[in-house]
């Protein structure tokens, strides 16, 4: 049975503070040359706000391309000496709730079986996306996704916000969709026309990456519904974070 190359982008991570597990979230596979790097949201890393402060992520990896319910669970230090391996994002508005780390290709089980967005996929801010464009968040909210075959969830969105234009000064742009804790670093893809196409058989666009939930301060938590707005920083920050 043929598996949308969507949906092999994507893979569970969980957080774990020695062997405690601590939080579930969303990550993406982005390869630049030869070097290969998982994509998530920086408080998913490391949020002083909460003191959430893992040692170590899990990914979880498909390993049989015959049998997509065959995967293990593939462990990564986040700090070595004292000293994170992993990267953020800061722009001159301050921090970018994003973060990448490079994958040791050569610790990878043999096979993995899995697809990755290239800078060939990057929708850079300064190209044209319809306001109210359809996009999707391929994700795991609030852990939930295919138990059996390991694979997550679509939801889909609108832009909200003018593309390119950084809301409110911030390098994101807003998305309207129905989200949930757990979808934190899951990519927003938006499908590829022929003007625009990414030259492989994943025929989607990365516009961003989503970071969080949007809310009013003064909203009446009775009377008045969730805004359902959500953040999504831009994905060109990762040419940034991906360089030797």
């Amino acid at each position: 049975m043929a598996i949308d190359s969507l949906l092999l982008t994507s893979a569970r991570l969980c957080t774990f503070n020695q062997q405690f597990a601590l939080t579930n979230a969303s990550s993406f596979f982005f390869q630049r040359d030869e070097r290969l790097f998982v994509v998530t949201s920086r408080h998913v890393m490391l949020d002083e706000a909460t003191n959430h402060r893992p040692d170590r992520i899990e990914i979880e990896l498909h390993v049989d391309p015959e049998n997509m319910a065959k995967s293990i669970g593939f462990s990564m230090p986040l700090y070595r000496d004292g000293v994170a391996v992993w990267r953020q994002g800061v722009d001159d508005a301050g921090a970018i709730d994003v973060a990448v780390i490079e994958i040791e290709r050569a610790a990878l089980p043999h096979p993995t079986v899995y697809r990755a967005y290239t800078p060939g996929h990057l929708v850079d801010p300064g190209e044209h996306v319809d306001i109210g464009a359809s996009v999707l968040i391929v994700g795991f909210p609030l852990g939930f996704h295919d138990t059996l075959h390991h694979m997550p969830v679509v939801r889909h969105a609108v832009i909200a916000s003018s593309f390119g234009l950084r809301f409110q000064g911030q390098g994101y742009f807003l998305t309207d969709a129905r989200t949930h804790r757990g979808t934190s670093g899951a990519p927003v893809v938006i499908r590829a026309t022929d003007a625009k196409p990414t030259g492989d058989d994943l025929p989607w666009r990365l516009l961003g990456v989503h970071s969080s939930r949007l809310d009013v301060g003064t909203r009446d938590t009775v009377l008045d519904e969730a805004l359902g707005l959500n953040c999504a920083w831009y994905g060109d920050i990762l040419l940034k974070l991906t360089e030797a």
